[in-house]
């Protein structure tokens, strides 16, 4: 236990450190990029992103939280990715790096690379591509759909004039009359059957549903290759979230788009995803097909979660719950973050932390058990 006057030290030395980077982290994006900094050739051209070793810090005066710590996955075209995992795993922070929409200098890409594939055929390593190709990237090639449309919108704007300014900022060449049609026109794409008069309309004066559509609408403008949806159900009411996911399927397949979908409804992601990432304290600790995750789950933590769904069918029970807690995010230890949770813990689990171990050529998971079975 330490001391306050130890304490006050080491706080007094992490606020040094952080400052330090801070400086470095400026100077680093005043400077030049040139091209061969980030332009990189894709693993695989089937893939629209590859994330390889991904980590993203956040420097805090208590000390540094690894928000994201190692991830490495695809994205192939055409496809739905669903990210799952309890609040805090890092599921939003790998989407924010993905965008280069962190709060810097707190919040930095530390390591790894985001490889993703141009409408133009070339590939660039979006952690280190220049600011002023990002302002390009966001919104053209790559969509958001944030959490909460109510404080997506802008309230002060009407939901005609936001939609416009996305074709305006990446299609300079169009005119006003041009850009108020399109934006007509992808009101009424997104299932909003008076779209004249929404336009017209500021977010205040729309339902839940309505607004999560213009943002849908907002998030298409440029038909993106790739569209993260970050919890794009979680303010609705079930009727209208099984609108939304049609909308979006259906949405996906016209504009040949991929979807990487962040949610904690697992439900959603069996309806919506082809592959699924599971994440727990900053790494993934199991990913494959839907069919790999929902039918042989293999992680404790998976489990727990499969397990932690309300079951209509057993009445009476209590829900089940994962016992202990996340491990703090500014202390992770050196072995397995999910080990003081797990009833099936054995000796290895003390060892450093395990790799992805591959169970079949779709399912991997990072977990002792299965590489004493594989002996």
């Amino acid at each position: 236990m330490l001391s306050d006057k130890e304490r006050n030290r080491q706080l007094r030395q992490i606020k040094k450190d952080n400052l330090r980077r801070y400086r470095q982290f400026g100077r680093k994006q005043g400077r030049k990029i040139a091209p061969e900094e980030y332009e990189v050739q894709m693993r695989d051209p089937d893939n629209l992103v590859e994330i390889d070793d991904l980590q993203t810090h956040f420097f805090t005066d208590i000390g540094t939280v690894r928000a994201v710590d190692g991830v490495t996955f695809d994205i192939p075209r055409g496809r739905t990715i669903g990210v799952v995992g309890e609040s805090g795993c890092g599921k939003s922070v790998t989407s924010l790096s993905i965008m280069r929409l962190l709060q810097e200098p707190q919040g930095q890409i530390t390591g790894g690379q985001v490889r993703f594939s141009l409408r133009d055929g070339k590939a660039i390593d979006l952690t280190k591509a220049p600011l002023k190709m990002m302002q390009h990237i966001r919104g053209n090639e790559i969509s958001m759909i944030f959490q909460e449309p109510m404080t997506t919108l802008n309230p002060v704007f009407t939901v005609g004039s936001q939609i416009d300014e996305v074709s305006r900022l990446h299609s300079g060449r169009m005119k006003k009359a041009d850009i108020r049609k399109r934006s007509v026109e992808l009101l009424r794409l997104v299932g909003i059957a008076n779209a004249e008069r929404v336009y017209r309309m500021y977010p205040h004066e729309l339902s839940g549903g309505m607004r999560q559509r213009v943002v849908i609408a907002m998030a298409l403008a440029c038909d993106p290759q790739l569209i993260i949806a970050d919890e794009p159900t979680t303010a609705l009411d079930v009727t209208i979230q099984a609108q939304i996911l049609d909308l979006m399927r259906s949405l996906k397949d016209r504009i040949n788009s991929s979807i990487m979908l962040i949610t904690h409804d697992l439900g959603v992601v069996a309806e919506m995803a082809d592959y699924v990432v599971v994440m727990y304290a900053g790494r993934i600790i199991e990913q494959g097909t839907t069919m790999d995750i929902f039918k042989n789950p293999l992680h404790p933590y998976t489990v727990g979660l499969m397990k932690s769904r309300p079951n209509m069918i057993e009445e009476g029970e209590k829900l089940y719950s994962i016992p202990g807690n996340v491990p703090n995010p500014i202390d992770l230890p050196d072995h397995c973050y999910f080990r003081n949770r797990c009833a099936r813990c054995i000796a290895k689990c003390s060892d450093p932390y395990p790799p992805l171990i591959p169970i079949s050529d779709t399912h991997k998971v990072a977990c002792w058990l299965y590489e004493e079975e594989r002996r």
